[in-house]
């Protein structure tokens, strides 16, 4: 194992980082022109987020789907995984879905599990973000 790195220090206190830290990967994006039968279709959905939870290389702990009426109803799928969770949500009317994807830990793999749900719901159009979640651990020692 490494040393700590010490990144700041002066007179009163020293601030040191640890290699021991939180791995947070969050890719989360929004799909255009999406497959209208496949949108509103719930079992076929949660098939989909069970193979994305086994592509991002994370554990199922609970998967639940929901399927809400009306103009702006759709269907939502949100697994929880040990390392958080992946969800989906559709708006049949309005050709669209939302696909989020948060994983822990270094070995999971969000991308691979948010590419393979945007190829089965065929957007003409998706946008696509990433943002790094991962903890710093910080010791603060006291020079006073």
């Amino acid at each position: 194992m490494k040393e700590d790195v010490s990144v700041f220090s002066d007179k009163h206190a020293d601030v040191t980082l640890k290699e021991d830290i939180i791995v947070g990967k969050h890719v989360f994006g929004n799909l255009y022109g999406i497959d209208k039968n496949i949108a509103s279709d719930a079992e076929e959905l949660r098939k989909i987020v069970l193979k994305a939870v086994e592509l991002s290389k994370t554990r199922l702990l609970d998967i639940r789907v929901w399927k809400v009426g009306g103009k702006k109803g759709g269907v939502s799928v949100i697994a929880l995984v040990e390392e958080s969770h992946i969800a989906v949500h559709t708006w049949i009317e309005y050709d669209y879905a939302t696909v989020d994807v948060y994983t822990c830990g270094q070995n999971s793999d969000p991308w691979k599990a948010f590419n393979y749900i945007v190829s089965k719901l065929r957007p003409r159009y998706y946008t696509v973000n990433y943002a790094d979640r991962s903890s710093i651990s910080i010791r603060v020692f006291s020079g006073r």
